[in-house]
């Protein structure tokens, strides 16, 4: 059976959010189009950046879901990256607190995606 592999962000201005992303994952885009720009985060698994849908890209559309950046390490792993994001000047949306599953934080995208950092499962 098939997995997903591909996880689409939709953005209004694909070069700022790659220079968002690119800085904040310390990750380099596979390839760069004008609408389109893919980061392999796995073997076969990409997260791209997307403007073909822009008018979803817009502050009043409700965000319902995630990227999620798990790290491995206690407490202190999680805010050591919210230290660092928050010297990078990201828009802090949720301060570190301890949640059901561990501490976390959530911060925003320039076009309202949501980031949620937690521990490992």
């Amino acid at each position: 059976m098939s997995t997903p592999n591909l996880f689409l962000i939709y953005v209004a201005d694909v070069e700022r959010a790659t220079a968002f992303y690119t800085d904040l994952f310390d990750m380099e885009p596979v390839m760069l189009t004008p609408r389109y720009v893919p980061f392999e985060v796995a073997p076969g698994v990409l997260f791209a950046l997307w403007s073909g849908g822009g008018e979803n890209a817009v502050p009043s559309t409700p965000r319902t879901s995630e990227v999620g950046l798990m790290v491995p390490g206690s407490a202190t792993a999680v805010d050591e990256v919210y230290a660092a994001w928050t010297a990078k000047g990201v828009t802090v949306l949720e301060e570190p607190h301890d949640d059901v599953f561990g501490r976390t934080f959530v911060i925003a995208d320039p076009d309202g995606n949501l980031i949620r950092v937690s521990p490992v499962d």
